[in-house]
């Protein structure tokens, strides 16, 4: 292949990955007004639209017509915020399976490898049973807040111990994610026994649930989800270098260990801030990424955008078959998630299971 023929290719490529993300784009943005017009309460798209412009400073004005108080408040107040929380969950699940899946070359990996679920589950154990954090926070704060920085504190005594003199090798963390998992769920577990009534809770919040979600937990997360996302697509292109194999990588000028470093901060702050505010929502971020691998392929400079508007598409579907199909109460979204994700992830490996696809 000459200049000219690799130059037309990389266009032809560029224009079809335009495409893809427009496409995706499109998709999530109508997925967000039918999962807000969706509910007990049935609003016109066109309402909806009317009433979240009409409370954009500076665009109020150009909107006319008027809505009841009542619609109002379940758009703004109700809906809106639990869908921007699945949207902003989706992402972060999404981006962090691509990420681990690329860092441990393991396609079963997935964001709560390294034990963040286990970690997320205690500290979100504590603050119910034992009300650790209740005093500064409240009952709706301490919960994601025990959860967040008892997650992260776990991803840290996995890659103290995981580390050698020679830097962090992957199987290694990831046998040790497993041993300290393994020995967090148990402790969880005991707590969770002698917890009395607030077994439920605690019970609840490890299956996964968007229901208490509003806009002090979307701003509590999605702050670390930015960061997270935005450092991890600045190393899109070393992520796509270290995919030929740590010795290759290192004679192309990839800082290995530092690359490592950067990618399990960001992977474990992204997804310790969706878990704290979600509990645990499994198959995301483990087959989100797969889905996007078959329509843009193994690049990172479009699979991590990719991977992050298909998981918010997702995800805000199952949040809302969750909340309206046994109405009229609702299943936590990590059942959904569950009974949705197992068989598709089962036909996609008896599918794919003499290629590769990552």
């Amino acid at each position: 292949m000459n200049l000219s023929e690799a130059e037309a290719a990389y266009f032809k490529r560029l224009a079809r990955w335009k495409i893809i993300v427009i496409l995706l784009t499109l998709t999530l943005i109508l997925t967000i007004t039918f999962a807000v017009t969706i509910g007990p309460m049935h609003i016109p798209p066109l309402d909806t639209y009317k009433i979240i412009i009409k409370n954009i400073p500076f665009l109020g004005d150009l909107v006319g017509g008027e809505s009841s108080s009542i619609e109002e408040v379940v758009v703004l107040q109700v809906r809106l915020p639990r869908v921007l929380a699945a949207a902003i969950v989706g992402i972060a699940l999404a981006v962090a399976g691509v990420v681990l899946q690329g860092l441990l070359r393991n396609p079963m990996a997935d964001p709560y490898i390294i034990s963040i679920s286990a970690g997320a589950s205690l500290g979100a154990s504590l603050a119910i049973t034992f009300g650790i954090g209740l005093s500064f926070f409240g009952f709706l704060y301490s919960v994601p807040l025990m959860a967040f920085v008892i997650a992260l504190g776990t991803v840290l005594l996995v890659y103290s111990i995981a580390r050698t003199g020679q830097g962090v090798p992957m199987l290694t963390l990831l046998l040790v994610g497993i041993a300290v998992n393994s020995f967090l769920l148990a402790i969880t577990a005991v707590i969770r026994w002698v917890s009395g009534e607030a077994m439920y809770l605690i019970m609840a919040w490890m299956f996964g649930s968007l229901v208490i979600c509003n806009w002090n937990y979307v701003g509590l997360a999605l702050p670390f989800i930015i960061i997270g996302v935005a450092v991890i697509y600045v190393f899109a292109r070393d992520l796509n270098i270290i995919l030929l194999g740590e010795e290759q990588a290192r004679h192309l000028g990839v800082d290995i260990e530092m690359l490592k470093r950067i990618m399990l901060a960001s992977a474990t702050l992204i997804t310790a801030a969706a878990v704290s505010i979600s509990g645990i929502i499994g198959f995301i971020g483990l087959i989100i990424p797969h889905i996007a691998r078959i329509l843009v392929g193994p690049d990172h400079r479009i699979l991590i955008p990719s991977s992050a508007l298909a998981g918010a598409i997702v995800l805000i579907l199952c949040d809302t078959i969750a909340r309206t199909i046994v109405r009229p109460a609702e299943l936590p979204v990590g059942i959904i998630t569950a009974l949705l994700g197992c068989p598709f992830f089962v036909y996609l490996i008896r599918k794919r299971k003499r290629s590769v696809i990552w």
